[in-house]
């Protein structure tokens, strides 16, 4: 069956939940699909809820996890699926009307070699944090403006649950094959790797909910937010030129952050800042210079690990004074 869609989800304590994610699946104006939920051991009732579904749709299908964890899971989900066209879904999040009908055209649409992604929106029962909401307002500019690729090393540009593409182009960057979390934006630097174009439906594709429980929240794989580690993983296979200066902007924590890692892994550079009470301090044997530098410097390449909103919006209009380009000569790490 060309056109089916398997969707891949694993589940994990998420009987709160569940029943309401699986009618929003089968409440979809499309109808081929195939859903391979994974239960990775669950305590509360999630297993019962997912066999009273399977029983009654045979669209549904259960099975246990065979390690323990979520790319275990979405590596059990995908060896059983049988889809042309895989998708990732979230057992406490819900579809809205015509998620799946609007990706898939769109990704008919653009063949082999693109994946599809949409606008997301995030919902809570007791309201939400404000860093969500402006992740989910972020992901849904770079919907508006096609530009995901620009901004990978400043967070996860495209939202887990939230993508379609072709089973061939998903084998060709390994699927779940790799051990690293987060495995979401993992996976997404494996899709800038092979150059997948990003293909936006600019309708709402998915509803995201907070709670205390999701996993973002509690597992320790996910505790540390800020993914320096991963990110200079993949910027130095992808984009770092080793035959042109290296230069980290930003002294506060993920400044330091960024800095420990590169000397970590023997890589040299020049540290500026913007902060005039750090110029011509010594941190982590590096002294800090002004950023000013950056205009005396031959061709660097800047890694920007300044936070503030305000703050990024000026550095990167001077960098583009001084004729720097995102994503070729600047790139932002936060």
């Amino acid at each position: 069956m060309s056109s089916l869609i398997s969707i891949l989800m694993p589940v994990k304590n998420a009987a709160p939940f569940l029943a309401a994610c699986l009618e929003s699946i089968l409440a979809q104006d499309e109808e081929n699909w195939e859903l391979l939920a994974i239960d990775d051991h669950s305590s509360d009732s999630s297993r019962a809820i997912l066999e009273n579904y399977s029983q009654k749709e045979q669209r549904i299908k259960r099975y246990t996890n065979d390690g323990e964890g979520i790319i275990p899971a979405l590596r059990k989900a995908y060896q059983k699926s049988k889809g042309k066209i895989i998708h990732r879904m979230d057992a406490d999040d819900l579809m809205p009307p015509k998620k799946l009908s609007r990706l898939k055209k769109e990704l008919i649409k653009a063949g082999e070699g693109c994946l599809v992604s949409g606008k997301v929106e995030y919902f809570a029962k007791n309201g939400l944090n404000d860093g969500y909401r402006r992740y989910a307002d972020w992901l849904n500019q770079l919907i508006e403006q096609d530009n995901h690729w620009q901004d990978i090393y400043k967070e996860c540009v495209i939202a887990s649950p939230n993508w379609f593409i072709y089973r061939n182009d998903l084998d060709k960057v390994g699927a779940f094959n790799a051990n690293r979390y987060p495995e979401d934006y993992d996976l997404v630097f494996r899709f800038y790797q092979a150059k997948l174009k990003v293909c936006s439906v600019k309708q709402l594709t998915h509803l995201w909910r907070d709670h205390e429980k999701r996993s973002s929240r509690t597992l320790e794989v996910y505790k540390n937010n800020d993914y320096l580690e991963l990110k200079w993983h993949y910027f130095k296979r992808l984009d770092y030129q080793s035959n042109r200066p290296l230069m980290i902007w930003g002294a506060g924590p993920k400044g330091k952050k960024l800095a420990k890692v590169l000397q970590q892994d023997q890589v040299d550079f020049e540290w500026v800042s913007n902060n005039p009470n750090k110029h011509g301090k010594e941190i982590y044997r590096q002294i800090l210079a002004s950023f000013e530098k950056i205009v005396r410097t031959n061709n660097p390449q800047i890694l920007v690990a300044v936070g503030q909103k305000g703050a990024q919006a000026k550095i990167k209009s001077f960098l583009h004074q001084q004729g720097h380009q995102q994503g070729r000569d600047y790139f932002f790490f936060c």
